[in-house]
């Protein structure tokens, strides 16, 4: 491995420190800037296509290395198997920054503001295309290192996370090839954040009804008893128990929560769960697998108590997790996942009626895909995911995904609640602040109140639309002024 392979993948690997539960988010600026100095010294488009994946490698074994401990310790997949797995996945997710690098190798002009601007653009265009393509997996965006207390939160509701990740990206590509104009990116950069700083000041949204009590639970199940069936009346009896005390007219369980299709439940049980809802003329929301008519599976949330049952489909399924892609039937003799094919909800799902909040549901993964959040607005005055993280054990994962919420927060302008099975079980502001958390690995109840908020954020409005335009705007404009020369 040469030296600037070598550099690279260190400099990705580095820049995880940028994302929860670290949060030293200027990191984001040092590794960005020594990649597009690695770039700016290659001579050629593959010489900057290896530079870019193995920054990326790096990255990715750093940060989304807790995908082994769901493999091997809980899927029983033999852990060479398992690291040779990962390795490739992240060899995949590495293809994009690949990419962006090859091509800021190719259009690059050697002026400092045209090759900022084009670094930005690739850097967004590649962080959204592995955000799309094969159902997409857009964790470690850039973006998400930008959460309070950096000033550059204060653009997460205007132009989202892949916006905030092209001004990091572009930012940092500005100050590493500036030269001795080293002044003007960083009188830029200053800008920005101090724009940031402000801009935060603004509420997007307004308070709708008035704030209520809620129940968020964490069971603490652990992930390798948790389909045991000689324990599962432990674990209905031990959801019922936390359910029935608690008083909050709302009351959370987590994803699946249930560890059984609800069909196949004992008799009574859900009426018992429902009823301790209605005793205090409240709802329960819990997590659980449903059959339709049909024999389709879905991974649900369901609403008990006052009125009919309101049911969500998760519509974002996990691959290999949750469904099989085509060809890959053969990963299932090697691993151990229950209930592994499952059937998508529909993409338009009405949010659930709350007393007068209307709660837009999503289910584990879902809430790393801002557009799919913003579907459920303006409609929905509060947001709600549940999780089982226990699948990742105690790794990166948990504060990642509770950085991913803060950002979703922040780009609706809406209370993002959490109830999780081992963590992190939290509530965090439009203002994308956690203003209270439980403990990780611990049963509990997390009671607070929660206020429900309409309108829309710029963001909510028009989504990444105007960042994607604008990026492709500027690859357009760089690659006809490579052509001309």
């Amino acid at each position: 491995m040469s030296a600037r392979l070598l550099g690279a993948f260190l400099l990705g690997a580095m820049g995880v420190f940028a994302f929860a539960p670290f949060g030293v988010w200027p990191l984001a600026w040092a590794a960005l800037a020594g990649l597009w100095v690695l770039l700016a010294r290659a001579d050629t488009r593959w010489q900057g296509f290896c530079t870019g994946f193995a920054w990326g490698l790096g990255s990715f074994v750093a940060g989304v290395s807790w995908l082994f401990v769901a493999l091997h310790r809980y899927g029983g997949m033999p852990a060479p198997l398992a690291a040779a797995a990962i390795l490739l996945f992240c060899a995949y997710l590495a293809l994009f920054p690949g990419l962006a690098g090859a091509a800021f190798v190719a259009w690059r002009r050697r002026s400092a503001l045209a090759d900022a601007l084009l670094a930005g653009a690739l850097w967004t265009l590649g962080e959204w295309l592995r955000g799309v393509l094969f159902t997409g997996f857009p964790w470690l965006a850039q973006g998400y290192t930008q959460t309070p207390p950096s000033p550059l939160a204060g653009w997460l509701p205007i132009i989202g996370v892949y916006g905030v990740g092209a001004l990091v990206a572009g930012t940092a590509a500005g100050l590493a090839l500036a030269g001795r104009a080293f002044l003007k990116p960083v009188g830029l950069t200053v800008a920005l954040l101090a724009a940031g700083a402000g801009l935060s000041q603004i509420r997007w949204t307004t308070p709708v009804g008035e704030p209520f009590q809620v129940a968020l639970l964490q069971t603490n199940i652990d992930q390798a008893l948790k389909w045991d069936p000689e324990r599962l009346s432990g674990w209905l009896d031990h959801n019922l128990a936390l359910v029935e005390a608690q008083t909050a007219p709302l009351v959370v369980l987590p994803e699946t929560t249930l560890p059984i299709l609800a069909d196949q439940l004992p008799p009574g049980y859900l009426t018992r769960l429902s009823a301790a809802a209605r005793n205090r003329q409240g709802h329960l929301i819990l997590g659980v697998f449903i059959r339709s008519a049909a024999g389709e599976v879905y991974n649900a949330a369901l609403a008990l108590g006052g009125g009919a049952v309101q049911a969500y489909r998760k519509q974002h399924l996990v691959p290999f997790g949750e469904y099989s892609p085509p060809f890959f039937r053969w990963f299932y003799d090697w691993v151990h996942i229950p209930l592994s094919n499952q059937t998508r909800g529909a993409p338009d799902q009405p949010a659930m009626l709350v007393g007068d909040q209307r709660i837009a549901v999503n289910i584990c993964y879902e809430d790393v895909f801002g557009e799919e959040i913003i579907r459920a607005l303006p409609d929905a005055t509060l947001l709600l995911n549940l999780s089982n993280l226990a699948w990742y054990g105690d790794s990166l994962a948990q504060p990642q995904h509770l950085q991913i919420a803060r950002v979703r927060a922040l780009e609706t302008g809406r209370t993002m609640l959490r109830s999780t099975n081992t963590g992190m079980t939290a509530v965090v502001t439009p203002a994308g602040e956690v203003a209270a958390a439980l403990p990780a690995f611990q049963t509990g109840a997390l009671q607070v109140q929660v206020q429900g908020y309409g309108g829309l954020t710029p963001y909510a409005r028009f989504g990444n639309l105007p960042v994607i335009a604008a990026s492709l705007a500027i690859l357009a404009f760089a690659i006809r002024r490579s052509r001309r020369t």
